[in-house]
């Protein structure tokens, strides 16, 4: 990620190790870069928007990632439509014939890089550099926009822990941008059985990212949530007062309801790895996973979402007296008892029946 004001404080040139060190070759100046971040499975990563990023898989396996963006956020000063734009790559459009031409115009915005549309020398003349290099970058590239790495691939350093903390602790001049971004951690790993905010034994648990634990969500104003539920194991009936929420099966299968606030079914449904289906605010969900479970990551709109449950020591209706309830649902005081307080002891998170939760 690279963000413009911030310093380019880490060097591919010289590595510092505990065993000593390893220096450019002479006469080669040492590459100044942005910090490097490293991601794996399971992490979530804020990109505020309009910074240029790029990703390169150094691994044995494949990284699938899941991108949301939020067109409504206050960043987005145009119509509702995503524009991303690429610096580099390329490759020939095929339109189908029954797309509209708004279709094909907004695909061509979307997937060509910048570079091609610019005049060869103003270019040479912006980056002070010879015309026969503009025109490679401006070259057409049937590659497309993911590329593999020729050679021995790409050696960027990684700086050690303890660099790291001198570059965040260090006294240096700072700007405006650098006090808001350059010195926010924008990664954290959402699928630490350790760190989980919601657990129960006999159910599952919940990670939650939002703006208290990565505090650049705050300014981007969205927050994410990681859900592992066990088999036939339910999350509770709720809704999120102030935020959509996007959810992305990652393991398992489960059925789903939701329900808008015209009390008509908007979902009720299986749902299986690779699925996506949003549950706007104010909609009441609930899942149920299947007898393999279920894992899911869900994107929110807000920094801080705040969830209503239905069921549950912190439940709306265990709110509410008993006679409230009584007359509300036209049961008895015994029955309204039994609704307010037989899952008292949990929250979000539901065993099965025949299972005792601790």
């Amino acid at each position: 990620m690279s963000i413009p004001g911030c310093a380019e404080t880490y060097h591919s040139g010289q590595q510092s190790l505990r065993g000593g060190s390893v220096r450019a070759r002479q006469g080669e100046r040492r590459d100044q870069h942005q910090k490097v971040h490293r991601v794996r499975q399971g992490d979530i990563v804020a990109l505020p928007a309009g910074v240029a990023h790029w990703c390169y898989n150094d691994g044995n396996e494949e990284l699938v990632a899941v991108s949301v963006n939020d067109l409504n956020n206050n960043a987005n000063q145009l119509e509702q439509k995503l524009r991303s734009f690429y610096l580099a790559g390329g490759h020939q459009q095929i339109y189908s014939s029954v797309q509209s031409a708004e279709q094909q115009q907004q695909q061509r915005e979307t997937f060509q890089n910048v570079f091609r549309a610019f005049d060869e020398n103003m270019m040479a003349e912006a980056f002070n550099l010879p015309v026969e290099i503009i025109r490679r970058m401006q070259q057409e590239d049937q590659r497309g926009f993911i590329v593999r790495v020729t050679g021995e691939g790409m050696k960027m350093i990684r700086p050690e822990e303890e660099e790291e903390y001198e570059e965040r602790y260090q006294s240096r001049r700072a700007n405006g941008l650098e006090e808001v971004y350059c010195n926010l951690k924008i990664r954290q790993y959402l699928d630490n059985p350790k760190e989980a905010d919601i657990y129960t034994r006999q159910a599952g648990r919940i990670n939650y990212a939002n703006g208290q634990k990565l505090q650049i969500l705050n300014y981007m104003d969205m927050s994410a949530e990681k859900g592992n539920l066990y088999p036939n194991a339910m999350h509770a009936p709720h809704w999120t007062m102030n935020a959509h929420s996007v959810f992305y099966v990652t393991r398992g299968e489960a059925h789903v309801q939701v329900v808008g606030s015209n009390g008509q079914t908007v979902l009720n449904d299986r749902v299986n790895q690779g699925d996506l289906f949003v549950v706007p605010q104010q909609f009441v969900s609930t899942i149920r996973a299947g007898n393999d479970g279920f894992e899911y990551v869900a994107f929110k709109t807000s920094s801080q979402p705040m969830k209503s449950p239905l069921v549950g020591y912190t439940s709306a209706l265990k709110a509410m007296p008993i006679q409230v309830l009584a007359n509300s649902f036209q049961i008895s005081t015994q029955e309204a008892q039994n609704l307010k307080y037989n899952r008292e002891h949990q929250t979000m998170l539901l065993p099965p029946r025949n299972v005792k939760s601790s």
